[in-house]
């Protein structure tokens, strides 16, 4: 009987013991997500495309109308642009997260519980997707009231919000690493608020690499932003065919791009969380 006993207690001591991974992901997630909604934080990620897309779109118009992009319509050529400022601001907020949970000690605390040590990175990039999907849904409204239009298919325009999806991850999640790193949500924040500027604006995203100086069109047409841009446009596609085909020559630099953010990201990451645990 004794025997039994202390079977069965050994046995609830290591149920209550294993953790719910499952679980404690989701309360994780719940906490990120739920206090963004009823705060109005929310709203940062359904204003900035509608933003970026106004302070951009009215004046460059007409002079780049003018100029020539070799597409129908402005709208259909900066479409790409809009898309990736929203994967920006969603990773400026997954930064931000990253270091205010570091710098509280609430990370610490995690470590001392039950808990498999990459679940927080997990609930954080769980909450930036949900994010990067209000502000997708922002910027494709955005988009389609200054004119843009789908042009290729179902299937590409699947392929053009499975992009969108996947640069959008590969930014949070690296964002998540440099805030953890960090840990300073001001300093973190000012300093991802720069280079997505100026890779927007030194990138086909805003007009063509020909009309950029001679010296720097080799860098504008093959960093990163650039190639994203020549992905999404390919997916959206334009009724002039100045888009470009969506074959694997044109979509292999930005899904290798994406890919390396993300490997080296996840490398990282797991470092980090297996390192402090």
């Amino acid at each position: 009987m004794t025997t039994r006993t202390a079977t069965r207690d050994a046995w609830l001591t290591s149920t209550r013991a294993t953790p719910a991974t499952l679980r404690q992901w989701w309360v994780l997630t719940v906490r990120l997500i739920v206090p963004a909604i009823t705060t109005g934080e929310i709203i940062t990620a359904v204003l900035a495309p509608i933003t970026f897309t106004a302070s951009f779109y009215i004046p460059l118009n007409r002079v780049m109308t003018f100029a020539g992009t070799g597409f129908s319509s402005y709208a259909q050529f900066m479409a790409p642009i809009v898309i990736l400022q929203a994967a920006a601001f969603t990773a400026i907020s997954a930064a931000f997260r990253a270091a205010t949970d570091m710098v509280s000690g609430l990370d610490r605390r995690f470590d001392a519980m039950p808990m498999h040590p990459l679940i927080p990175t997990a609930a954080r990039m769980s909450a930036n997707a949900f994010r990067m999907v209000v502000g997708l849904l922002s910027a494709l409204v955005s988009i389609r009231f200054i004119g843009f239009h789908f042009h290729a298919g179902t299937a590409n325009t699947v392929g053009f919000l499975a992009l969108a999806m996947l640069i959008g991850i590969a930014f949070s999640l690296g964002a998540d690493v440099i805030g953890t790193v960090t840990k300073s949500p001001e300093a973190t924040t000012q300093m991802l608020v720069l280079p997505p500027l100026i890779l927007g604006m030194l990138s086909t995203g805003l007009a063509p690499a020909t009309q950029f100086p001679h010296w720097v069109q080799a860098f504008v047409r093959n960093q990163p932003v650039s190639q994203f841009a020549y992905g999404l446009r390919a997916l959206g596609g334009d009724t002039r065919g100045n888009a470009g085909e969506v074959t694997w020559s044109l979509m292999t630099p930005p899904l290798l791009w994406a890919a390396a953010i993300i490997a080296v990201s996840l490398y990282f990451t797991v470092r980090l969380n297996t390192k402090r645990s």
